[in-house]
């Protein structure tokens, strides 16, 4: 690993002065404030990590300069020995911190469940899949709301949509994007063969109002209907159900869960400006596909990721070559956190080695 420098670390330190001065001007409008919290807030990580590295290396020269003192020599020794295993741990925090950021990392997100191939089974799946994500969310401190579900008549979803709200959900979930594989014996089968089914899961960055224009004159043609629900269940006798296609791209999303029609179409314009959001990072990433190559898989949502074996009890990122014998623990929520934990050091590695190539 390249070793950051004294004068990339002093103008880290500076940096952070700037930003601090700018904040405490009394004539900044308040939308510069703003930013230049954001900005502050980035910084923050950085700062303390350059700092540690800056005050161990001005503890190792202290330690260094006191070898040459007979009577300090045995101590300044023992406690080098203590630092030379700590600085390179700092020294890598550092350069973990400095890696280049993706924009998208700090937002809320969007999950989407698609049942694949395996019929009922992979409908059981999608809705254990969901309920994972529920309950990791949960120890996040995050906040779900389901956007729409297209629940299976033998239980869990043939898809379902949901909204991931809090800080830096992007970030921890979006290497879960991919094909998940699920190898067990249906509860439907008699015989006790182990069947192999499948569920799509896509995550997406959610989009602010500010990140895609959309001219609902122009660009929009909004359809409302009555909502059908599955037998049994209580139909709506009014036009609320809400369909909007996005006539520039063609896109269409339909939303009928809620009774109000106000609130269908406000969800699935959240839905909409997400898509097309994503939309728009594809086309980006695509230009900077050497970059992209580094990301631990591509997020490309027919690429299998990840297979929960019943019957052996484990869980296999394929990815990064990962197996856990800990598939309740997984399916629980909690135990996910050890296999994305995996995934970002997986991918953190992989782009400081690009990094250091390219140095």
């Amino acid at each position: 690993m390249a070793q950051i420098s004294p004068e990339r670390i002093a103008a880290i330190l500076r940096r952070q002065e700037e930003v601090q001065a700018q904040m405490a001007r009394p004539d900044l409008p308040p939308e510069q404030f703003v930013q230049l919290s954001k900005d502050y807030a980035e910084l923050e990580p950085v700062v303390k990590a350059a700092g540690d590295v800056e005050s161990l290396r001005n503890e190792q020269a202290e330690l260094e300069a006191m070898l040459a003192d007979p009577e300090m020599k045995a101590m300044a020794q023992e406690e080098l020995e203590t630092l030379r295993s700590r600085l390179p741990q700092a020294e890598h925090a550092l350069a973990i911190a400095l890696l280049p950021k993706d924009a998208a990392d700090v937002r809320s997100a969007m999950l989407e469940i698609r049942a694949g191939t395996g019929g009922d089974e992979a409908a059981l799946f999608a809705g254990d899949l969901f309920r994972m994500y529920q309950r990791y969310a949960e120890t996040q401190g995050w906040r779900v709301e389901l956007i729409s579900a297209n629940a299976s008549e033998a239980g869990g979803y043939k898809e379902v949509i949901a909204s991931v709200t809090g800080t830096g959900v992007f970030a921890k979930l979006k290497f879960e994007s991919g094909v998940h594989r699920v190898q067990r014996v249906p509860v439907t089968e008699s015989g006790g063969r182990i069947h192999t089914s499948a569920a799509t899961v896509a995550v997406l960055p959610e989009a602010e109002e500010v990140d895609v224009q959309i001219n609902e004159a122009t660009d929009l043609r909004i359809d409302v209907y009555r909502s059908s629900g599955a037998g049994g269940q209580h139909v709506n006798t009014t036009d609320s159900a809400v369909r909007i296609t996005h006539l520039p791209t063609g896109l269409v999303v339909t939303q009928q869960d809620e009774k109000s029609q106000h609130k269908n179409k406000a969800k699935a314009l959240k839905v909409l400006r997400t898509r097309l959001y994503e939309a728009e990072r594809e086309r980006t990433q695509a230009e900077h596909a050497g970059a992209r190559k580094a990301m631990v898989g591509s997020g490309d949502r027919s690429e299998r990721i990840r297979t929960y074996n019943f019957p052996q009890g484990r869980v296999t990122d394929h990815r990064i070559n990962l197996t856990l014998h800990r598939l309740p623990e997984i399916l629980e929520g909690p135990g996910l956190e050890e296999v994305i934990s995996a995934l970002i050091a997986e991918d953190e590695a992989a782009r400081l080695a690009q990094l250091d190539m390219a140095a």
